[in-house]
């Protein structure tokens, strides 16, 4: 069952998305009257969907909804009048999914929900694919690195210590087992003066 936050200042409006949402399966797990609420629900309660009334006391619909996005709380409906159709596009710039003008009928809530959570979706995948690809790339450039620091700590063993490349690089690899930390490690050791071939650990 898809679980709905409603934040609408309007009692009235309120029950009529309650009883509208319910008969048509949804479940109605909070109810706001200011955008501070809804925020603190959304937080607490992660519904699915959260429908926004663009005008309430507090923290605004818009506002409400920027942060909901920017978290990948839930996703987002947002309720405007029909005399504040300028305040559309300001509701897709915050993050709004989905968009229902009031006064609203069954027809148009329903898709609008549907709408909303399939974009929520889509949005949710595409940040964890931009992660994923963040973390690959970060352990490229970590992997990068210590490949740098090897290769500056084998050539001190080799110029200042008189080691054969296969040398340094057996000394290097068994200090790493010994001491059970990573090549990269015992590389940076080796940079700083703190071990040298003639050490036992």
């Amino acid at each position: 069952m898809t679980r709905v936050v409603i934040a609408e200042d309007e009692a009235l409006i309120r029950l009529d998305l309650k009883e509208t949402l319910t008969e048509e399966g949804y479940e109605v797990v909070g109810e706001a009257a200011n955008g501070d609420e809804a925020l603190e629900m959304v937080t607490t309660l992660r519904p699915d969907v959260a429908i926004l009334d663009i005008k309430m006391p507090g923290a605004d619909g818009l506002t409400a909804a920027r942060r909901i996005i920017a978290e990948g709380l839930s996703a987002v409906v947002i309720l405007t009048a029909f005399s504040q159709r300028e305040l559309i596009e300001q509701a897709r710039d915050a993050g709004a999914l989905a968009y229902v003008v009031k006064p609203f009928e069954r027809n148009d809530l329903v898709p609008a929900i549907e709408m909303a959570m399939a974009r929520f979706a889509d949005l949710t995948l595409a940040r964890a694919a931009a992660g994923e690809q963040a973390s690959r790339a970060d352990a490229a450039e970590e992997k990068l690195s210590e490949r740098i620091l090897f290769d500056r700590a084998k050539g001190v063993l080799m110029d200042s210590h008189g080691l054969a490349e296969a040398d340094a690089f057996r000394f290097m690899r068994s200090q790493a087992m010994n001491s059970r930390s990573s090549m990269g490690a015992v590389a940076r050791r080796i940079l700083e003066g703190e071990l040298t071939p003639g050490d036992k650990t």
